[in-house]
């Protein structure tokens, strides 16, 4: 087993991401929140990851809590902050020096419907690397045909307004601006059923986030087991 690197190697990079990521949020198509975290919280965090501070995933875990994108659409993944964990908790990482395998898969980011963002390493329907969608509508991964940098830009360039486009409805903007970032939108019917296909006419109201993403557990299991 290849031994931890300390923190400080891997922030000890010649080009950090950061400040080209952080750059990029300035001319982005799309709303950039940068949420803080504290360095000793950082450094744990991207300890745990094992990931140098040259890549885009470990830029935004050792430079900022937390991203919100999109009118609060997106949530993307970093050191943490109230009400949304990091990285590494949100992936069950521990101290890399107790670790033997990576984890399948890493998940890196949120919609406020529940759906939720990962990078595959061999578990998902995808190349390894690739990063996946989970999506309530579905029930399912599925891959996106792109790694972790390339997902950033597409975000940016407000690729998700297409990506959505079913799954949005009028005024969305002023109904998820409003949450917090502990908060998602349920919608009933379940947006998987056929009654749920319009969204538009669907109810929705605001919930405890992890509130959602364990209904969303519940009705994949639920759907998987009625299929067997």
């Amino acid at each position: 087993m290849v031994s931890a690197k300390s923190a400080d190697e891997l922030l000890g990079v010649e080009t950090p991401a950061w400040p080209m990521l952080k750059a990029r949020f300035a001319d982005a198509a799309v709303d950039v929140k940068v949420l803080p975290a504290d360095d000793a919280t950082s450094k744990n965090v991207l300890y745990r990851l094992q990931v140098t501070a040259a890549s885009t995933l470990g830029a935004i875990a050792s430079s900022c809590g937390a991203l919100v994108l999109d009118h609060g659409w997106l949530r993307i993944l970093g050191a943490g902050t109230e009400g949304l964990e990091d990285l590494a908790t949100a992936n069950g990482l521990g101290d890399p020096s107790h670790r033997t395998v990576p984890p399948g898969h890493l998940v890196f980011a949120y919609d406020v419907l529940g759906g939720v963002f990962a990078i595959n390493h061999n578990d998902l329907p995808a190349q390894r690397g690739e990063v996946c969608y989970w999506g309530p509508d579905t029930l399912e991964w599925t891959p996106l045909r792109a790694g972790h940098t390339a997902f950033m830009e597409w975000v940016l360039n407000a690729g998700a307004a297409k990506f959505y486009r079913d799954l949005r409805w009028p005024r969305w903007e002023a109904d998820v601006s409003g949450l917090s970032i502990d908060e998602g939108i349920s919608v009933y019917p379940f947006l998987f059923t056929a009654e749920g296909r319009n969204i538009s006419t669907a109810a929705r109201k605001a919930v405890p986030f992890r509130e959602l993403l364990n209904l969303n557990e519940q009705l994949a299991e639920s759907v998987r087991t009625g299929a067997e």
